[in-house]
């Protein structure tokens, strides 16, 4: 029986793992489980690709963090289609977590949630989305914020003047020191709590070709990227490609201080403390030492004069002593002497 039982699970020890395997999820989107310091570059300036066609979906581009080279690199914005209809891309953001930067992903869902108020340009103005809308299973573009000029096909469009409520800068992350300082509001603070549909596959090999570009490293385009934008995910070259125009002025040895300064915003902190500890600690022997060295000074002359009055007085009675001693022997020496010169008188008796 017992060979049988092990032959068994030898047979089925492979199908077991086969399902283990299976019962494990996938990683998620764009997930990082590393502490990132150094604050992501600023958004570069450049235009819209122009629509391939009805049914796509403008998703901006953002910079992400590649632990392999240690380094951000640019993911080109571009036109997706959508997982299903009646749903609405949350772009995602890096926000500042109080010791180090992390990632929020981006998801699809019938609202747009928070995205760190980052102003990322074409419908994204740091809360909400202004470039369309749902209706009937159909999408409507805004014209004023959508490249559809030269799409004849396109008819479900409109004309809405954005009026942007906050601050526009180049600013790519929230929180931290020089980040945007907007906060969920209680709606979008609910739809972060409903069910979320991820980043499709086209947006997941996006985002994978633009780490293996070299090109698209900040280090090497220093924050203006020859591949700003594309027609199509995946796409970086031809017709579709659209370059940076602009970018605020990228400083790797400037980027770091970022994030130095805001550890070392937690930094001052905690070296303020034992610097305020430090003094604490040197007065408190500097005060103690005074007082230790002032009782041994007043203890040493009251033993020095104890001692020195009592040398007086014990002279003195040794030498009252020594008389008195003196005279007795010298008295005791003469009886003794004269008792012995009356022994002749007892010598002449017998003769008598």
């Amino acid at each position: 029986m017992r060979k049988i039982r092990f032959v068994l699970s030898l047979l089925l020890a492979p199908v077991l793992l086969a399902l283990v395997t299976l019962a494990i999820p996938a990683p998620s989107f764009a997930q990082f489980s590393i502490s990132i310091t150094i604050a992501p570059p600023a958004l570069p300036v450049y235009e819209q690709p122009v629509i391939p066609a009805s049914g796509y979906f403008w998703t901006p581009g953002y910079w992400q963090w590649s632990p392999d080279y240690g380094d951000y690199y640019w993911v080109p914005g571009t036109w997706v289609q959508p997982p299903q209809a009646e749903v609405l891309w949350t772009p995602g953001y890096w926000g500042w977590s109080g010791n180090a930067f992390a990632w929020n992903d981006g998801y699809w869902g019938p609202q747009v949630g928070f995205y760190g108020g980052v102003n990322y340009g074409f419908g994204y103005t740091g809360g909400g989305y202004e470039g369309g809308y749902w209706n009937k299973g159909a999408f409507f573009y805004n014209r004023s914020v959508n490249n559809i000029t030269n799409v004849t096909s396109i008819t479900n469009v409109y004309n809405k003047t954005v009026v942007n409520n906050v601050t526009i800068n180049n600013v790519s992350y929230n929180g931290g020191n020089g980040g945007i300082t907007a906060q969920p509001t209680a709606a979008q603070r609910t739809v972060a709590s409903e069910r979320h549909i991820p980043a499709t596959t086209e947006q997941t090999q996006h985002q994978h070709a633009a780490s293996t570009n070299q090109a698209l490293r900040a280090s090497v385009n220093h924050g203006k990227p020859a591949i700003a934008a594309t027609s199509k995910p995946g796409v970086f070259s031809g017709g579709g490609v659209v370059a940076a125009k602009a970018a605020a002025p990228y400083h790797p040895a400037a980027a770091q201080p970022k994030s130095v300064a805001r550890p070392a915003a937690t930094e001052p902190k905690t070296a303020a403390r034992p610097a305020a500890a430090e003094p604490k600690t040197a007065a408190r022997p500097a005060a103690a030492e005074p007082k230790t060295a002032a009782r041994p000074a007043a203890a040493q002359p009251k033993t020095a004069a104890r001692p020195a009055a009592a040398q007086p007085k014990s002279e003195p009675r040794p030498a009252a002593a020594q008389p008195k001693s003196a005279p007795r022997p010298a008295a005791a020496q003469p009886k003794s002497v004269a008792r012995p010169a009356a022994a002749p008188k007892e010598e002449h008796n017998p003769p008598r």
